[in-house]
């Protein structure tokens, strides 16, 4: 009989070691399977999310594409300069991103000729005469010129002629 109760206690003891094997294996399943959905999913959702370097990609792409100029005439204006008078004669080129823009820039060229022609007026020549004064009077007409635009927007700007004299 002391037999039959030990022989009772293993097989009790090896059932209770198969059941929490069982246990530990459908939870592993559970898990496994619960994290690959998740990624399953949520992976797909990610694929459609631009990344940074895909939005710079296309960033520059666009960039690349040429839009629309609008070419505006050959002006002079008076510079400041407190040694002598200084004028400047600039002709501009407009690339805007649409035909509407380049439309509405040819409607609204007496607005734009008065404001490039007031915002270069207010230039002095040392800030026009190095570079970098010119990278910046490049930033301040495009910004100028899209406040006054309602259908487009300026891309680039292009001095097809600059003189300080």
């Amino acid at each position: 009989m002391a037999k039959k109760e030990a022989a009772a206690e293993s097989e009790e003891g090896g059932g209770s070691k198969k059941k929490l094997i069982i246990i530990i294996v459908a939870v592993l399943v559970l898990l496994i399977g619960g994290g690959a959905g998740y990624f399953f999913f949520m992976g797909g959702e990610e694929e459609e999310k631009i990344s940074p370097e895909q939005e710079q990609a296309e960033l520059e792409k666009q960039a690349k594409q040429v839009g629309p100029m609008v070419n505006i005439d050959s002006f002079i204006v008076n510079i400041r300069d407190d040694e002598q008078s200084r004028y400047l004669k600039a002709t501009i080129t407009i690339e805007v991103d649409s035909e509407e823009a380049s439309m509405e820039i040819n409607q609204r060229m007496p607005q734009i000729k008065d404001a490039i022609l007031l915002l270069i007026g207010n230039k002095s020549f040392g800030e026009l005469n190095d570079l970098q004064g010119k990278i910046q009077l490049r930033a301040e007409l495009i910004n100028k010129v899209n406040s006054i635009l309602l259908k487009g927007k300026v891309k680039r700007i292009y001095f097809t002629d600059f003189v300080v004299q």
